[in-house]
């Protein structure tokens, strides 16, 4: 498929106006000065619907609207547990570990750990962060990306890749957070309407022009298969989907990892003004994700009826771009774009955090703020030219690159998620059980994938977490170093758990959303 001239004119639009928008937000730079928390944490002065904003254009990429809309065509309304999980999980996030961090006063995930343990663990974990985030997140999102407007465009993959990593840089190198979270206003409006209207002329197609609810009653008839939330063990989509696990088992570890510890997502509501403020950012994220697969994964499953014969399921989003009328086209390909960039800014954004916070300011502790804004800015530039150079050596072997970006990942994702959680909620664990329980993941996660390659993916992420958890109990409980000793981080005692009736609303509204979706699709 390739953009005609209207097509192209309006994604051009588009390019022009998000860069003037992003220029616009910075324009107090030079005025005003740039100190780190006006960089990396917008002047802690984020509002709630930027916060919940963000963080939904952070979450949606390439691999989410192209890979999801695949899994809808291949698996069905199934893979949409990915989305609505999230959404509860956000809403625990916000209740249970925000106020934690935001009591702490912290940049970042690492320099967390550093005031619960010890400088040890949060350089490693700083380390592991960065490794993680330039070879295998932003690099993916590049290769993807690149891969995606190769199909939709018809543009040659390096040509897009490169593109994508000078566009996400010209809007958010200068801003920093602050321009990143404001224009994802903008990118999500886009993502979110441009997305509805391609299920709406989805449904309008499998209907024959009758309507939305009689091309959904349609669908429900033609692929009554692509309707199940939770699959039998019989299904040939159980290693990617293991029924009830998907509720009660590994899913948890890997949301809490995802919406709770990972810098690039949370960084935005730790830039919020107040733990209220955040929360509200949080519950709108958590509507937002729960809209989610009426963008996403809709249209894969209209794609079995309109496009029975695709060649691979990633077909399916850019075929049925193909109903777009024209000019129209041009916009849907630029919310695709929109979800691309303000993946790859937030990112970088986060990476030069992390690096400019937790590793360089504390070998040159004496340089002036603005020096350190200099080298996150740097540490940005440098990050999307190793993901460029990388990119196709790492992944290009790989047809189906996410599948085996999640695996890795999920190596890591349980004791991730153990070092946090014993971290905040019990004050025995040390630095030698956060770092025995990092290791026993990706030990405890190799040998299962080896003596158990029948055990799914899912379920191995929960066994993994449970070993994991024990093994920090055991070595924290045997450790001769009290954790008193090295423990700078706010006493649990003073951190209120309390939440506004409008956050207590909201988190019913979810839990009943969550309970007729399940109960109608099960």
């Amino acid at each position: 498929m390739k953009l005609g001239m209207l097509d192209s004119a309006v994604f051009i639009a588009y390019v022009l106006g998000l860069l003037i928008l992003a220029l616009w937000i910075s324009r107090d730079e030079k005025k005003q000065g740039k100190n780190t928390q006006d960089y990396f944490l917008a002047s802690k002065a984020l509002p709630w619907w930027a916060i919940g904003a963000s963080l939904i254009a952070s979450n949606i990429s390439a691999e989410q609207i192209i890979g999801m809309s695949g899994s809808g065509y291949a698996i069905g309304l199934a893979i949409a547990s990915y989305e609505w999980m999230a959404a509860i999980t956000l809403i625990l996030v916000g209740k249970y570990m925000l106020p934690i961090f935001l009591k702490n006063g912290i940049y970042t995930m690492p320099q967390y750990l550093e005031q619960r343990f010890d400088t040890k663990v949060k350089t490693i974990m700083a380390l592991f962060w960065l490794a993680v985030y330039i070879f295998v997140n932003l690099t993916a999102v590049l290769w993807l990306g690149g891969l995606a407007i190769e199909t939709v465009a018809g543009v040659n993959w390096l040509a897009g890749m490169i593109f994508l990593a000078i566009f996400s840089v010209a809007y958010s190198l200068y801003g920093g957070l602050k321009a990143v979270a404001y224009t994802d206003i903008f990118q999500v409006v886009l993502l979110v309407f441009g997305g509805l209207f391609l299920s709406y002329l989805a449904l309008q197609a499998v209907s024959g022009g009758e309507g939305v609810i009689a091309g959904f009653s349609a669908l429900t008839q033609a692929a009554p298969d692509h309707f199940d939330m939770i699959l039998s063990p019989d299904s040939e989509h159980y290693m990617s989907l293991p029924g009830i696990s998907v509720l009660i088992g590994g899913m948890w570890v890997m949301n809490f990892s995802y919406w709770g510890f990972n810098q690039y997502i949370i960084q935005r509501a730790l830039a919020a003004k107040d733990v209220k403020e955040a929360q509200k950012g949080i519950a709108f994220a958590a509507y937002l994700k729960l809209l989610m697969p009426l963008i996403v994964v809709l249209p894969g499953i209209a794609a079995v009826v309109l496009y029975p014969n695709l060649s691979a399921p990633d077909q399916a989003y850019p075929s049925m771009m193909e109903l777009m009328p024209v000019g129209i086209k041009g916009l849907v390909f630029a919310a695709l774009v929109a979800a691309i960039v303000s993946s790859l800014a937030s990112m970088t954004n986060s990476i030069s955090t992390i690096f400019t916070m937790d590793l360089y300011s504390r070998m040159n502790p004496d340089k002036s703020e603005r020096h350190y804004v200099y080298v996150g800015r740097l540490a940005a530039v440098a990050a999307l030219i190793i993901a460029l150079v990388v990119a196709q050596p790492l992944l290009g072997q790989f047809d189906q690159a996410f599948q085996y970006i999640q695996e890795f990942t999920g190596f890591f994702t349980p004791g991730i998620v153990v070092i946090f959680v014993m971290g905040m909620f019990w004050k025995k664990a040390t630095s030698g059980g956060a770092l025995a329980a990092a290791i026993g993941s990706a030990v405890f996660s190799v040998v299962l994938k080896v003596w158990a390659p029948g055990l799914p993916f899912m379920d191995r992420v929960g066994v993994v977490f449970l070993l994991c958890l024990g093994l920090c109990v055991l070595v924290s409980l045997a450790s001769k170093t009290q954790p008193s000793a090295t423990d700078t981080s706010v006493s649990l005692s003073e951190v209120s758990f309390k939440t506004s009736s409008g956050f207590n609303i909201a988190t019913l509204g979810v839990i009943i959303i969550l309970v007729v979706l399940y109960t109608t699709w099960w």
